[in-house]
C-alpha cells in the first residue's frame, strides 16, 4: 500500500483528501490512499511516522510548515531556503521536506500584477503580507524573487515588519497587493477577516487570498466593494498539490 496524507492540527476545511483520492481513481491507482492526520502536537509527528510504516509522503498544513522541520532528515533546496516544508517524501526511512508553496503561489500572483504599477512609471507595486507563518515564507521568496519590495503584518515585530494596529490608510495607499496568508476567514470561521482599513482600498489595489475554503471570503469582499481585483487560494492550492504530486511520483521510482 502507498499511504499518502495530510498533517495540521484542525484539518476540517481539507481540500486534499477528495484531490488526491480522485487523482488516484483517475490514474487507476488502487494502491494509494489518503489520509488525514490531525496533530494536537508537531511532536506527535515521529509516533506517526512510527504508527503507519507504509507512508511514502505527507502534505503539511497550519501550524505545523516551520515546527515540522527538526523532526525531518534532509530537506530539499528551494525548503531550506524558504525556510518552510509543506510536503515530505518519506522513502527508506528517511524523509525529506519539500516546499510547494512557491510553485503554487508563482501560478497565482502572475495575472494579478498588471495594472498595479502607474503609467509611465517603472517603480513596482509595493506589497503588504499579512501573517508571518510558514505560508508567509512562500510568498515572502516570490515576491524577493520578482523583485517587488514588501512588509509583512504580525501580532509580534519580532516576526513582521509591521503589527497590525500600524496598518492605516496611507500603508494601503503605498502597498497596492496585498497578500492575505492568515488563516482568518477559513471556514467554519467564515466572518473573520484581517483588521485592515479597507475604506482606503481602490481599483488600484488587487487582493491575493490563500484562504481557499471559502472561495470567496470576508477579506476578498471588502476588496471587490472597493473595485479591487482580487483572487482566492483555490488555484495556489491546486497548483502546489500537483507540484507535489510530480515530487511523489518521482520518489516512487
Amino acid at each position: 500500500m502507498h499511504r499518502y496524507g495530510l498533517i495540521g492540527r484542525k484539518l476540517g476545511h481539507s481540500f486534499s483528501k477528495d484531490h488526491f483520492t480522485g487523482v488516484f481513481a483517475k490514474t487507476g491507482l488502487k494502491d494509494h490512499v489518503y489520509d488525514l492526520f490531525e496533530l494536537a502536537d508537531i511532536a506527535e509527528f515521529p509516533d506517526l511516522l512510527k504508527n503507519k510504516q507504509d507512508l511514502c509522503g505527507l502534505n503539511v498544513t497550519l501550524p505545523y510548515k516551520e515546527s515540522v522541520i527538526p523532526y525531518l532528515d534532509a530537506m530539499d533546496p528551494l525548503a531550506a531556503a524558504v525556510g518552510a516544508v509543506n510536503t515530505i517524501v518519506v522513502k527508506d526511512g528517511r524523509t525529506t521536506g519539500y516546499n510547494t508553496d512557491v510553485a503554487g503561489f508563482r501560478t497565482l500572483i502572475r495575472p494579478m500584477m498588471s495594472g498595479l504599477t502607474d503609467p509611465g512609471s517603472d517603480v513596482k507595486a509595493r506589497a503588504l503580507v499579512l501573517g508571518s507563518g510558514g505560508a508567509s515564507r512562500a510568498v515572502a521568496f516570490v515576491l524577493r524573487e520578482m523583485g517587488i519590495r514588501f512588509r509583512i503584518v504580525s501580532r509580534s515585530r519580532e516576526r513582521g515588519d509591521l503589527t497590525w494596529d500600524l496598518i492605516d490608510p496611507t500603508v494601503l495607499r503605498v502597498c497596492r497587493l496585498i497578500i492575505n496568508t492568515t488563516p482568518l476567514g477559513m471556514h467554519p470561521d467564515v466572518e473573520t477577516e484581517p483588521p485592515l482599513p479597507y475604506a482606503a482600498l481602490s481599483a488600484k489595489h488587487a487582493l491575493i487570498d490563500l484562504v481557499y475554503n471559502p472561495e470567496e471570503t470576508a477579506f476578498l469582499r471588502h476588496g471587490m466593494e472597493q473595485g479591487a481585483k482580487t483572487i482566492g487560494g483555490l488555484g495556489m492550492l491546486k497548483a502546489q498539490a500537483e507540484e507535489a504530486w510530480r515530487i511523489w511520483q518521482e520518489a516512487e521510482k
